[in-house]
């Protein structure tokens, strides 16, 4: 796999967010050298610059896809809905707010099923079986 923002080479700018997600994950200068540049990375490239979390080989991706897939859909979908919306809006606070954020949705995590359930499992030494709830 290779990244490409090509869009300067045809007069264009980075379109789908690109321009706010970029200096995010990669850092300012790097962000504008990839625009600007249109230069090609590498897979390899990608995850040294923090814009990919994982590399496999073609031969490794859908099964480790699918082993990512299972994990995922095993773990408490709730907290997993707040953790993504408290990080999606973490850019935008100070950290006075987004800590009170973090005990706002805390406080929401532990009234839920699966957070009991969590907590079981752990005293009880086995595996949470989650269900979002």
């Amino acid at each position: 796999a290779s990244f490409l923002q090509a869009f300067s080479k045809i007069g264009l700018v980075p379109d789908a967010g690109s321009t706010w997600f970029l200096p995010r994950y990669v850092g300012d200068v790097r962000a504008r050298a990839l625009a600007l540049l249109a230069d090609k990375i590498s897979a390899d490239d990608a995850l040294r610059y923090g814009m990919v979390w994982k590399v496999f080989a073609d031969a490794e991706l859908m099964p480790e896809a699918r082993k990512m897939a299972a994990h995922l859909s095993a773990m408490p979908t709730r907290a997993y809905a707040m953790i993504k919306q408290l990080l999606n809006d973490s850019g935008g606070r100070g950290l006075a707010d987004q800590m009170e954020a973090e005990a706002l949705a805390q406080v929401a995590a532990g009234k839920t099923e699966d957070f009991r359930e969590g907590v079981t499992a752990f005293q009880e030494k086995r595996p949470p079986v989650f269900k979002g709830r």
